[in-house]
């Protein structure tokens, strides 16, 4: 009983520390995309914006301070992954739509619509329930175990199934509607991000494993899951700026925010299904 007890402090700890990363990562990156979108219009004034292809935006010193920031703010929701299950740390993303609206209505002169303000509402009401409700996680002793857990058919199923989805929006609907449904960019942004939000869990846990003495720097799937995040960021990093350069900022987090919650909701049964049957197994049986 103490043992359990002990355990369940723990729990309550770690989920407070992964929902105060989460909370700040959620004002710095709902300020990065208003500074990205400020540099974006600026170098879009000077040369070929980053809608049609163009890459000038990189020697805008604007758009490199909203890169920075962006930056801490996934550093922040990186180390926050490391501490609190993804279902608790991810619907909090949707604090982003709130610093996004206040700050687009000052300088960018967005004017935010009633069902946009309902849209944000719904998102924080949401999220709210979400984190209340948020489950303990299992605590991951290496990252072969998180190989696992990837390896399952559910989760193959689905991580063949996002790359079908990504490709086909990729190759065949952006070059004929990218430019005109937000869709597009939004469908690749939140998929691909799905599969980030699971690899940098992988990554964090191992880190975390790492920092106490365990060392999983050694291991061939540390290093999957590295360059899985990797490549995962650069392509949501591209397709974003794409977007961001199109669209009202709040429209475009709310949009990004609730399709990547769905697919993260989806992405998370398929990985962790299983471990929660077993785990809801033992506390039955205890």
């Amino acid at each position: 009983m103490t043992r359990s007890l002990v355990t369940q402090e723990a729990d309550v700890s770690d989920n407070l520390k992964g929902f105060i990363l989460a909370t700040a990562s959620g004002a710095f990156i709902g300020s990065s995309f208003i500074i990205k979108k400020l540099g974006l219009q600026r170098a879009g004034a000077s040369g070929s914006r980053a809608g049609s292809g163009g890459y000038g935006y990189l020697l805008e010193p604007l758009w490199w301070i909203g890169m920075i920031t962006m930056v801490v703010g996934e550093l922040a929701n990186f180390a926050a992954y490391m501490f609190a299950p993804a279902a608790l740390v991810t619907p909090l993303g949707a604090l982003s739509i709130i610093v996004s609206a206040v700050l687009a209505h000052f300088f960018l002169k967005e004017k935010l619509q009633r069902m946009g303000v309902l849209g944000c509402v719904l998102c924080v009401v949401g999220s709210t329930v979400i984190v209340l409700h948020a489950p303990s996680e299992h605590s991951l002793s290496s990252v072969d175990e998180i190989w696992e857990l990837a390896i399952q058919p559910a989760f193959l199923l689905y991580t063949a199934s996002a790359i079908a989805v990504v490709l086909l929006l990729m190759l065949y609907c952006e070059p004929r509607y990218g430019q005109s449904n937000i869709m597009v960019y939004v469908g690749i942004c939140s998929v691909v991000g799905s599969l980030t939000v699971m690899s940098i869990k992988a990554v964090g846990i191992a880190i975390k494993l790492s920092v106490e003495g365990s060392s999983q720097a050694g291991n061939f799937e540390t290093w999957v899951f590295v360059m899985v995040s990797i490549s995962c960021i650069i392509i949501q990093l591209n397709y974003l700026n794409k977007l961001a350069i199109q669209q009202l900022t709040t429209l475009l987090d709310i949009a990004f925010i609730n399709m990547k919650h769905l697919c993260v909701t989806v992405t998370s049964a398929a990985a962790f299904g299983k471990l929660a049957a077993a785990s809801a197994e033992v506390q039955s049986g205890m």
